[in-house]
């Protein structure tokens, strides 16, 4: 940084946003305010919950704001008033408005988890995944009112190994993102980057998750399987249906057997887990499986307290 720290709002809510929180403190950014959304009921006993960006915050001795409605015209006027250089903007959870975003000199930048215009919305690290990407990567992006819509001032891709979960992989650009976003912020602010405009007509959405998506269809094959099980993994879980009895799939593999039988099929267990057939003949393995009501376990502690013979089907 320069004599002259750049003044920063940060705004920012879930564990995503609190790597590039922590980087640009340590870089020495002048962090006027930190904005995230309210405290939400949480778990069993539906207590009000901070969300990871105040606990970091409070952590690192920064003013923490959590307006109910950023559009609120009080709101716009406290974070306009206090002369800051440009807002940075990671999963916050709402949108922004015009007003907010043209009132700084350096603008509002935005980190975003994938290789734009290519996924652009609100779940770019899963489709990437359960599309069987092999690439993606993080963009600072220049935000203007559309849905990731704003010139590019600097990209720097991640493969998705055959290991990665949305678990994984969101943390890896969640660490790529901080630190892009700090050399990007110094660059823009000397003039050492130029805005590169997307091309909307290579856009690709990445629309919210719907919980019915993590159903797992056997009858695809096991390459689509593979995917939708990492690309629910740790949340919201990938699952399927033994009876009446629903059970989620976690750390899943490709295996190379190609068996008989039928899609869903149990074929027994191996040393990486449990393998299950898949529409095209080839198999699945399953390392770890939780039985709704209950912890997830591997797959040889699962089949202990949980009677799948093999021949059973999911469905």
């Amino acid at each position: 940084m320069t004599a002259e720290p750049v003044r920063v709002i940060f705004c920012g809510t879930p564990d995503f946003a609190v790597p590039s929180l922590e980087e640009l403190h340590r870089s020495g950014a002048d962090i006027l305010e930190v904005v995230t959304q309210p405290d939400r009921p949480k778990g069993r006993g539906r207590k009000p919950s901070p969300p990871p960006v105040k606990t970091a915050a409070e952590r690192l001795g920064l003013p923490v704001f959590q307006p109910e409605r950023i559009r609120d015209p009080e709101v716009l006027r406290r974070l306009t008033s206090r002369n800051a250089h440009c807002l940075v903007l990671v999963a916050y959870g709402q949108l922004l408005p015009k007003s907010l975003l043209d009132a700084f000199p350096l603008g509002a930048l935005n980190v975003h988890p994938s290789l734009l215009p290519k996924y652009r919305g609100a779940a770019p690290i899963q489709r990437a995944i359960l599309n069987g990407d092999t690439e993606t990567g993080v963009c600072i992006m220049l935000m203007d009112e559309g849905m990731d819509t704003g010139p590019v001032l600097a990209v720097s891709s991640v493969p998705i190994r055959p290991e990665d979960t949305f678990g994984t992989l969101h943390d890896t650009l969640a660490r790529e993102g901080a630190r892009l976003l700090c050399r990007t912020l110094e660059a823009w602010r000397h003039g050492l980057c130029e805005p590169v405009a997307q091309d909307s007509s290579r856009a690709v959405l990445a629309p919210p998750v719907q919980k019915q998506e993590a159903h797992v269809d056997w009858r695809q094959s096991a390459v689509s399987v593979w995917c939708r099980v990492r690309a629910f993994d740790p949340w919201p879980g990938a699952y399927g249906y033994h009876g009446s009895h629903r059970i989620k799939f976690f750390n899943a593999r490709l295996s190379s057997f190609a068996v008989e039988g039928f899609p869903g099929e149990v074929l027994g267990l191996s040393r990486e887990g449990l393998l299950v057939r898949a529409g095209d003949g080839k198999a699945v393995v399953i390392g770890t499986l939780q039985l709704e009501g209950r912890k997830a376990v591997p797959a040889e502690a699962f089949l202990r307290g949980y009677d799948l013979p093999t021949g059973s089907v999911f469905h």
